[in-house]
């Protein structure tokens, strides 16, 4: 390492003000402080010593999501030998999966981080390590089946319109991997939803098995006609086993990086061990999801909706609520701030996903949405927190 810094010393001056390559400091900027701890510190008072900036949170954030990185490149290969009537070996599965996920989580920092430093240099300051975090977030949201210019078109509008016209990291009102998957979801439905889109199978449609469909346990659940049916449903589906156990495992068709609940759990810990993740957001929004999926089981009626009489932990390892849950919900940017708002964010993150999935048969995923749409309220969530506790302590000390 102190070769490469006594190379980064030689060439800094051109990067400088004033240098040939002024212009690209930002680039220069950001390697350099990638594999070097950056020696500034600022000039006045009052001084605080962290051992962590931010590019070492987001690089604990990647961290946390290799388990669902690594488990969804296996499982991707997995489901595509499964469709094939393939034996699924561990090698095999990752060997399979390698070529259809890398390029996708590729596409994704390439694109999206062009972008940002495109707008770093125009803006003439460093490149923000935000994007560590988007890169790799917004392609496990994904099927792995994906068009990879669908993908370059889905990242440039998450980082430009989710992010960069907003100020870039700190100042985005909405979480960018969430934003840059709604456009894709709403501009390329038939790609990010279906019965279709979720496994890589052959050219040679005779080598599949038979009876096989691609449809997710959202989609299966929706289609029974109540609760208990769509339970056995699940657990009797014609390609797979869609068990609860299998779901929190994550052996099933679904996005890249959503499928396993475990994997997420794992990476929720990580992120509450190091202070990173708030355990308030996460834990509100398992509440709010497991009061309405309980009430709605009360209220349900005969002939009701499978999803109405659909059991709280059903909810809880179908789709990307785990994912979302861990991964999303706790932006520290675009979600509530205060530890009041973070619980208040948090079970409304949890209600509205469940109703969604619920009510509304045309989002059969509801997190997306809800997390979205409680970005957009946080700061008013936050705002009456602190009114509230500036009106309590007007009172305290008024008497």
């Amino acid at each position: 390492m102190k070769a490469l810094e006594n190379l980064l010393d030689k060439v800094r001056p051109l990067f400088e003000k004033g240098g040939k390559l002024e212009k690209f400091f930002p680039a220069f900027e950001a390697g350099e402080t990638f594999f070097l701890t950056p020696p500034w510190v600022t000039q006045s008072g009052p001084h605080v010593r962290d051992p962590l900036d931010l590019k070492r949170v987001m690089i604990t954030v990647v961290f946390a999501l290799l388990p669902c990185t690594l488990f969804g490149i296996y499982n991707a290969g997995y489901q595509a030998l499964v469709a094939e009537g393939a034996d699924p070996t561990l090698i095999a599965s990752f060997i399979t999966g390698l070529p259809l996920v890398l390029p996708i989580i590729f596409v994704s920092y390439a694109v999206g981080g062009t972008w940002e430093a495109i707008f770093a240099t125009i803006r003439r300051h460093e490149i923000n390590e935000g994007f560590l975090v988007t890169g790799i977030l917004f392609p496990l949201t994904l099927p792995p089946t994906m068009p990879l210019w669908m993908v370059a078109l889905g990242i440039s509008f998450g980082v430009v319109i989710g992010k960069e016209i907003f100020g870039g990291t700190g100042m985005n009102i909405l979480n960018p991997a969430l934003t840059a998957r709604a456009f894709v979801f709403f501009a390329y439905p038939a790609y990010i939803s279906g019965d279709t889109c979720w496994i890589s199978t052959p050219s040679d449609t005779a080598a599949l098995v038979d009876g096989y469909s691609g449809a997710t346990a959202l989609l299966i659940s929706h289609g029974a006609a109540n609760g208990t049916e769509a339970v056995n449903a699940l657990q009797s589906f014609s390609y797979g086993d869609f068990s609860w156990t299998n779901m929190f495992l994550g052996f099933i068709p679904g996005s890249i990086g959503e499928t396993s609940t475990l994997c997420c759990l794992i990476g929720a810990a990580v992120l509450i061990a190091t202070g990173i993740g708030s355990w308030r957001v996460m834990a509100a929004v398992v509440l709010g999801m497991a009061a309405t999926a309980t009430f709605l089981n009360l209220i349900a009626g005969p002939g009701s909706s499978a999803f109405l009489t659909l059991p709280a932990h059903y909810h809880f390892v179908m789709g990307g609520f785990a994912f979302g849950m861990v991964f999303m919900a706790t932006d520290p940017v675009s979600c509530a701030t205060t530890d009041i708002g973070k619980w208040v964010y948090g079970i409304c993150v949890g209600v509205l996903a469940t109703l969604i999935r619920t009510i509304n048969p045309a989002y059969p995923e509801g997190m997306m949405l809800a997390i979205l749409f409680m970005n957009i309220f946080a700061p008013l969530i936050d705002h009456y927190v602190i009114k509230a506790n500036i009106k309590r302590r007007e009172l305290r000390y008024a008497g």
